[in-house]
């Protein structure tokens, strides 16, 4: 067997005393597209900063491309929770996925700093999120999923083996989000996809493994939704949670399927 391209063992995480993580243990295999599920306030995003290396374990062991965390470099892409532009930051598209890239020694590029930046290597990001033509475009005069494509080819231009996402489809409207998760797919045949989510209709995208994540974790080898599952990263049951048109009706467990149509129980 291979070794995996994440390794969480025992891993606590209780800053000034307050327990965020718990004895978290979690094998993710190359080629994995993992949805991470839970509450708000649940240590999803405490999670994938533990992976980057960001905040460090108070207990337990943390491997990542067969590294400790931060040691990756350009081999890991990652896509923020919360990226915010100000509209007079004069960037255009070209310019933000250029500020992606990591030099050794330096760090990630910011501000005009790429100017001697091969820009091909972001041209070929932006052309697999389908936003090379908009390369000139004042990234502030872009819709709100437009900057998401952007934001993604900017965590792409490195190439990386395993690409992590806290919330890519918050704040888009479903037309934008069912866009997104068809690109996540596709980029999934390429590399290892990470994607952290308070929303369950992500499990509807092509996920092929879950992981429940509060305070403790449970991971599931497939996209099912079961009344154990809910209990355990939501506190709730199945039966009250399950959004009607993402999960077939009736009898727990849920297979996860895409939006359908149709009223009553019993479809």
């Amino acid at each position: 067997m291979s070794d995996p391209i994440v390794d969480i063992r025992d891993v606590t995480y209780a800053p000034g005393g307050m327990t965020v993580l718990e004895k978290v243990n979690l094998r993710i295999e190359r080629g994995d597209y993992l949805a991470v599920l839970g509450p708000n306030g649940g240590g999803k995003s405490t999670l994938l900063k533990l992976m980057l290396g960001l905040l460090k374990p108070d207990g337990g062991t943390i491997r990542v491309l067969g590294a400790p965390p931060g040691e990756a470099g350009g081999r890991i892409g990652y896509l923020p929770q919360h990226t915010h532009v100000a509209g007079s930051f004069p960037v255009t598209v070209l310019e933000a996925v250029c500020m992606g890239m990591v030099r050794p020694g330096f760090g990630s590029i910011s501000g005009r700093a790429h100017a001697r930046v091969d820009h091909g290597k972001a041209r070929l990001a932006l052309e697999r999120v389908d936003m090379l033509p908009l390369e000139g475009r004042a990234l502030s005069q872009l819709s709100g999923g437009q900057k998401q494509r952007v934001f993604i080819a900017r965590a792409l231009v490195d190439n990386p083996e395993l690409l992590l996402l806290d919330e890519p489809t918050a704040s888009v409207d479903s037309a934008t989000r069912t866009a997104l998760f068809t690109l996540l797919g596709e980029l999934n045949r390429e590399m290892t996809v990470i994607m952290v989510s308070h929303d369950i209709s992500s499990l509807a995208s092509g996920v092929k493994s879950v992981a429940c994540v509060n305070r403790t974790l449970h991971f599931h080898k497939a996209p099912e939704i079961t009344d154990q599952m809910f209990t355990m990263a939501y506190g709730g049951s199945g039966d009250q949670c399950c959004p009607v048109e993402l999960v077939t009706h009736g009898h727990v467990p849920h297979r996860v399927l895409a939006p359908h149509d149709g009223e009553g129980e019993g479809k």
